[in-house]
């Protein structure tokens, strides 16, 4: 079988963000060409045109290819052969230009990948939405940590009745970085994390926690009923959170909490899930993303190791691995099986087909509503002193 079959060749990858000096655009790049099944062919790379230029040689573009900003890029790529131009855009950019970029994409026809938080509010979502929607592209959102092996995995295991019914959802995503008040120092990275202008209404909870509701959610398939939650910025000055912890109820009786700190000394990028059952409980953590233990009362813990042969693995965990037993996958696989997934896709589409968009394997458009309404129901729940306030959007899927 030919790559990306029936279209038999790599798919081109449109690249916006990502230069000099960026992270998350490097991660997508990689990840995308990890399974020889996409190149990256053309980019927008930076909101300034020279520096845009200046970086593609670091990603092997052309640099008749290398385009001063993402509109010039759609115009001019939608002038080339059908046989020639990009086949999705990666959007990996502030927050605060997600949406323009993300909706001229979809207009344009142009698949999508974007990056988490999907949008600067939940209107600008809910907006996306519906042009996805009037659309027949794919469109993902890198929630990346529900793509790592053992997460599959465990989600497989849930939602087969493992772990019997869902009592209580523990998540949380610890980091420290943000101690002192880099953004006073001009780090870039720390700069438009805590400006509202650029970050939206969250800090922390922005970031970060939207990853730990999120990995709830994607596992249990449990829907949210309402959210308390609380919001601290402890670094002097700084305008947006940098801790915070939020109580959610689940339409099934159960509960959950969610804590994020970037203030934590010490602590690297520390995201950790535990899920509580009737029938018995797990816990996962990022950085050992390799194993996963699983209790039940008056039984022996056990350890599941990512071991695409073992007898312990199901199809789903199976299915996300890359190498044998004991040779670790982490960050880099995790983003890659998100995209393999939508290449799979976007295959499907070349063949003039419908194509699901809402239940994917994949983080979607839906996904990145809930996401938004998650942030602004937190952010106003701290602003009426932790009152309770409804969490469930009518785009949420199990």
């Amino acid at each position: 079988m030919g790559i990306n079959s029936p279209l038999n060749r790599k798919l081109r990858m449109g690249l916006v963000g990502g230069g000099q000096g960026s992270f998350i655009g490097r991660v997508h790049s990689i990840a995308a060409c990890l399974d020889n099944r996409a190149v990256v062919t053309a980019g927008a790379l930076s909101s300034n045109p020279e520096r845009s230029k200046a970086s593609a040689p670091d990603y092997d573009i052309d640099p008749a290819r290398a385009y001063g900003s993402y509109s010039e890029m759609f115009e001019a790529e939608l002038k080339l052969p059908e046989d020639e131009r990009i086949d999705f855009v990666s959007v990996t950019t502030p927050n605060h230009t997600h949406f323009d970029i993300a909706k001229a994409a979809v207009e344009a026809g142009f698949n999508v990948v974007c990056d988490k938080p999907m949008t600067f509010d939940l209107a600008q979502a809910e907006t996306l939405l519906e042009t996805v929607k009037n659309s027949d592209v794919v469109f993902a959102v890198t929630h990346n940590y529900t793509g790592y092996p053992m997460i599959r995995q465990a989600r497989e295991m849930i939602l087969g009745g493992e772990l019997g019914e869902i009592n209580a959802i523990r998540s949380q995503y610890i980091q420290g970085w943000l101690r002192t008040s880099l953004e006073a120092e001009d780090q870039k990275q720390a700069a438009w994390r805590t400006d509202p202008s650029k970050s939206g209404a969250a800090g922390a909870f922005g970031d970060i926690a939207t990853h730990a509701y999120n990995l709830g959610r994607y596992m249990t398939g449990l829907l949210p009923d309402s959210v308390s939650c609380s919001l601290k910025s402890f670094v002097e000055g700084r305008r947006l959170d940098d801790y915070g912890t939020a109580v959610i109820r689940y339409e099934n009786g159960g509960l959950g909490t969610v804590t994020a700190s970037q203030i934590s000394h010490g602590r690297e990028n520390d995201f950790e899930i535990e899920i509580d059952g009737t029938k018995g409980s797990l816990r996962w953590r990022q950085e050992n993303p390799n194993e996963m233990i699983v209790r039940r009362n008056g039984s022996p813990h056990q350890i599941y190791t990512r071991d695409p042969g073992g007898s312990h693995t199901n199809a789903a965990g199976a299915a996300a691995c890359r190498l044998p037993a004991g040779h670790p996958e982490a960050f880099f696989e995790a983003f890659a099986n998100i995209y393999v997934a939508v290449f799979d896709a976007i295959a499907k589409r070349s063949e003039g087909g419908p194509v699901e968009k809402r239940d994917t394997v994949y983080p979607n458009v839906f996904d990145g509503v809930e996401g938004m309404y998650f942030i602004q129901q937190c952010v106003e729940s701290n602003s009426q002193n932790s009152a309770w306030l409804p969490l469930k959007h009518e785009a949420a899927r199990r």
